[in-house]
């Protein structure tokens, strides 16, 4: 691989020729198990979520798992899954990660029926089929797999599928708070690899670290009256100076391993003057001309910091009134390993003005990156190079959260490596007619083999 940094080439280094394993999991149960799980509309309110946990359940008991092997958690109208592979050693298990639910699909605005599976010109369509439910699938079909193959893992592998991912997180802290003790986590919801629209692979994302995520609110009050008599402090007026300030800040720039392993590989794929931006500060993370292009650009600006900006304002109570209160949300995505306190009171700082009050979301707390694991990294290049020799793999870090995040808070290192490649142009999660390339299963069954049998050891 070109462009090695010190944690991938010690990585490479690790690879060495491995036995042949036995084959992954069947193609076509793979595909079935896709289908059926987007046939199951496991959306928040519709109580469907346990239906899929118990179907997956079903099919990992015809693989020859055990009742005991099994656990499957209500928690409100949704639930947890676990289904655990018993290691031979002493050492903390793996866990994979992945989570059932989707979000909500209106049929009136699809071509096809988002909860009926349609394998169509290459595609297999569906809410779900890309978000999370094709690595789920693959993971699913993999763990039944090496259980049918009699495969025993030094470390015991246990399938965790979180219920509500894509809203509360409520099962995916109750899973991360229960398998905190944990070696190490995969996460089938992050990572994967890029094809180009010429059908080649482009690169691979070992996404290893996620940006917090915090809202804080602006909060100014004042007696109020009537309008017609105006004094000096306005409500409005107030909040609007602090959120002129909030626009105008900018947080000091940070680097961390990913960014500093990752950069000079993506500035290599990009080229052009941001390519040069990103290789200059991954150099040097004071240089200013290097600051400047990537704040400049929103493809890379969250790649540098912590990012905060105003997204919803209220105030006042009538047209002919002065506002008693006005409000703003402050939604900032927090660089790994900053807490979120030293954000609200940097925020704090850079208003200046006592009367406005900044509170913190009570549910915000902040994760930091995991490390580059030599381990984790091999197994990864291994499997990835199986399928694109030389590939550039590029450590990554999210703006977005998954279940990843709360094992994270846990101490639990966490690593997005979906076996899904796809072209941006096919990448359809959240939005209408969501698909996957069916041509994309067996590749992905190879990765999940690979990396479970690697690092199962």
């Amino acid at each position: 691989m070109r462009n090695l940094t010190a944690p991938l080439a010690l990585a490479a280094a690790l690879l060495a020729a491995a036995p042949v394993h036995a084959k992954p999991a069947d193609t076509e149960a793979a595909k079935k198990i896709l289908k059926d799980s987007v046939a199951i509309p496991t959306v928040e309110g519709r109580g469907q979520v346990p239906k899929l946990a118990a179907y997956y359940a079903s099919v990992l008991k015809a693989g020859g798992y055990a009742d005991s092997d099994i656990e499957i958690t209500p928690i409100g109208e949704t639930a947890t899954f676990a289904a655990t592979l018993a290691g031979t050693g002493k050492g903390k298990p793996i866990v994979l990660l992945g989570h059932m639910d989707v979000v909500e699909a209106d049929p009136k605005d699809w071509t096809r029926d988002p909860f009926v599976p349609v394998e169509e010109e290459g595609y297999i369509f569906g809410r779900g089929s890309e978000d999370n439910k094709f690595d789920v699938s693959m993971m699913v079909a993999t763990m039944a797999q090496l259980k049918k193959d009699g495969f025993k893992p030094k470390r015991s592998i246990i399938l965790l599928l979180s219920g509500d991912e894509e809203t509360s997180m409520t099962t995916t802290r109750a899973l991360a708070a229960k398998y905190k003790g944990a070696e190490f986590a995969l996460n089938g919801d992050g990572g994967g690899g890029l094809i180009g629209e010429d059908g080649k692979p482009k690169y691979y994302g070992l996404q290893a670290g996620e940006k917090t995520y915090a809202d804080f609110t602006l909060e100014v009050t004042n007696p109020g009256g009537h309008s017609s008599r105006p004094t000096d402090s306005n409500a409005i007026v107030q909040l609007a100076n602090a959120l002129a300030k909030v626009g105008a800040y900018r947080f000091t720039p940070q680097q961390n391993e990913l960014t500093k392993v990752g950069m000079p590989i993506v500035a290599d794929q990009v080229g052009g003057n941001i390519g040069a931006a990103l290789k200059a500060f991954a150099a040097n993370p004071s240089d200013a001309k290097a600051i400047a292009a990537i704040r400049a650009d929103p493809e890379y600006v969250g790649q540098i910091g912590t990012t905060c900006v105003p997204t919803l304002t209220k105030g006042g109570h009538a047209e002919n009134a002065l506002p008693q209160r006005a409000t703003a949300n402050i939604n900032c995505r927090i660089f790994p390993g900053v807490p979120v306190e030293t954000v609200r009171a940097e925020l704090e700082k850079a208003i200046a003005d006592p009367a406005v009050k900044v509170k913190t979301d009570p549910d915000a707390s902040a994760s930091d990156a995991s490390p580059l694991r030599p381990d984790v990294v091999a197994a990864v290049t291994k499997a990835v190079h199986a399928r694109a020799p030389g590939l550039p793999i590029i450590p990554s870090m999210s703006a977005g959260a998954t279940d990843s995040y709360h094992f994270r808070i846990q101490g639990v290192p966490s690593y997005g490596v979906a076996g899904l490649f796809s072209k941006a142009s096919d990448s359809y999660a959240h939005g209408l007619n969501e698909r996957v390339p069916v041509d994309a299963i067996a590749p992905a069954l190879a990765h999940w083999d690979s990396l479970l049998r690697d690092l199962s050891k």
